[in-house]
């Protein structure tokens, strides 16, 4: 596989399992001994085939390189790369779901907006501007 092939498809960042472990760690420049152990640590979680054989994603591969250059060019052992990794995939899931919040309240914030602007012409609606004050006290006939 040409070198810009395989730029493109890690742009694409496709979550689809359908590399083998030899073109994975090809990619990845990495032994495929070495992926076999980060799936052992759970570093990365490749797909199975259905003869047991490890598939990877693009997506993985991506995460392959990061974990190389965290481990060999920054110093962090595995452990701290599981971490690391197990961190910014909770941002990421956090950040979608303020995402998300953010999307309903402004569309909860445009309907209130639409009510408040057709209620108040309607004539058994009555807006308040003071509240009241005064006390009612109520006794049932006998």
């Amino acid at each position: 596989m040409s070198e810009h092939v395989e730029e493109i498809m890690i742009g694409i960042e496709s979550d689809d399992k359908v590399l083998l472990i030899s073109v994975a760690a090809r990619m990845a420049g990495m032994h495929p001994q070495t992926l076999r152990q980060y799936d052992r640590l759970g570093l990365v979680q490749p797909g199975r085939s259905a003869g047991g054989g490890r598939r990877y994603s693009p997506r993985d591969v991506a995460l392959l390189r990061e974990i190389q250059r965290l481990s060999q060019d920054d110093g962090v052992n595995l452990a701290g790369v599981k971490r690391i990794i197990g961190l910014e995939q909770l941002v990421a899931e956090l950040q979608e779901r303020l995402a998300e919040a953010q999307e309903e309240l402004a569309e909860a914030r445009r309907r209130i907006a639409e009510l408040e602007a057709t209620a108040f012409p309607r004539r058994d609606l009555v807006p308040m501007t003071t509240s009241q004050t005064a006390l009612v006290v109520w006794r049932p006939r006998r």
